[in-house]
């Protein structure tokens, strides 16, 4: 399924948030082709560790794209992006708000010259509001949403997450919004700017405490007041909780449900307590409990009862050891591109169709020539944008 294969995106974003985005667009199809600067393109690039030269996370986030190299400091730079802008269906930007404004290639203008164009504008905090201008990374919108501060411990302040929510969710709210603007334009014929805000788009990780507290209700209430990591999804429950096994490996079980806590507690030889499901001070002793039975036994025969027994329970894999899981490879999640500089490690989202031959992601300034081409530049037009430093090949 690729039914973006006539959808053009020209994509300013860098590190992780919007490649993402344009990722799972270029994996359904559509051509993308990312506008790097001059000095040394998108900084991702040098970020270790390496894969064939490059950063092993920059060749995951942008296979199947294209690479141009231009000077938006540059008047020319600048009179041959706002020429390249009306030649595509989509910009994906990542500046703070006023950036290319302060270029003269706002919004409002770029719209002007092309009232089809959708324009796909991700930040931290939005275009408007009163932290609009503010610069953050994906703990500071976490800790803004109110999503971090539910997580554990109970004391001191909450665990920094090893993950980065807020910059992938914000990517995916972009594509599902270019998604539904494309479509929309198909009725209308105009574009659309979208105003994707990565706060806005993780607060939704926050809904069942978020869901409490806007209840209004004594239980709410208090509910909304249990302390960080003490709620009953954030580990204030025992059956809802992580455990060492006889030889050191953490083990999740979730059996928030009566039949799965019963399946479990049946497996594991105690004595089911429907208590255990239920908040309150007994859950501490709980899970002391809970504990001692899990160093019974080693994460092999953890699993193993898992796999005779249907009750949420699974080992807790790092990135480093998830390749190797047996689920994981039987999903073909892990694949490899062939490529001059040797095979590049990639990975399949949940949309990337199987089978098709993506290119590996492109070298800084690559395609420089193939993009401006595509848009009408001549090559003498090209040729003069090259020797002025408004544009730049591939070294």
């Amino acid at each position: 399924m690729r039914p973006l294969t006539d959808t053009r995106i020209l994509d300013l974003s860098r590190l992780l948030p919007g490649p993402f985005a344009t990722l799972v667009l270029a994996d359904l199809g559509a051509t993308v082709d990312r506008i790097e600067d001059v000095a040394g393109g998108d900084l991702l690039r040098q970020l270790p560790p390496l894969v064939a030269g490059e950063s092993a996370a920059f060749q995951l986030l942008n296979r199947g794209k294209r690479s141009a190299l231009l000077d938006l400091k540059k008047p020319e730079g600048r009179d041959a992006f706002r020429r390249l802008v009306a030649t595509y269906d989509v910009l994906f930007e990542q500046f703070r708000p006023g950036v290319l404004d302060r270029l003269g290639l706002g919004h409002a203008a770029l719209c002007a010259d092309n009232p089809r164009l959708i324009v796909c504008a991700l930040t931290g905090y939005g275009q408007t509001g009163s932290l609009a201008a503010r610069a953050g990374h994906d703990l500071n919108y976490v800790a803004r949403a109110g999503v971090l501060g539910a997580q554990g411990p109970a004391e001191g302040p909450p665990q920094v997450p090893g993950f980065q929510v807020a910059d992938v969710s914000g990517g995916m709210w972009c594509a599902i919004a270019i998604l539904a603007a494309l479509r929309e334009r198909e009725r209308t014929g105009r574009g659309a700017v979208l105003d994707i805000a990565m706060t806005d788009g993780v607060l939704g990780f926050a809904l069942p405490t978020l869901a409490a507290a806007l209840a209004g209700d004594e239980g709410a209430a208090a509910e909304a007041a249990r302390g960080a990591g003490e709620a009953p999804l954030t580990g204030g429950l025992a059956p809802y909780n992580t455990y060492l096994s006889k030889d050191g490996h953490a083990m999740a079980l979730a059996a928030l449900e009566p039949k799965f806590w019963i399946a479990f507690c049946e497996g594991a030889g105690i004595e089911p307590d429907l208590r255990a499901l239920v908040p309150g001070p007994h859950q501490a002793e709980l899970k002391l409990e809970l504990a001692a039975v899990f160093r019974g036994r080693t994460r092999a025969e953890w699993e193993a009862l898992a796999a005779e027994r249907d009750c949420c329970l699974e080992p807790v894999l790092d990135p480093r050891s998830a390749p190797a899981d047996p689920h994981l490879a039987s999903r073909d999640l892990l694949f490899e591109i062939a490529s001059p500089r040797g095979p590049i490690p990639q990975l399949r989202t949940p949309v990337t169709p199987a089978g098709v031959a993506f290119a590996p992601a492109p070298r800084a300034g690559e395609h420089t020539r193939a993009v401006l081409r595509d848009a009408g530049f001549s090559d003498g037009e090209i040729d003069a944008l090259i020797c002025s430093g408004a544009a730049r090949e591939a070294r």
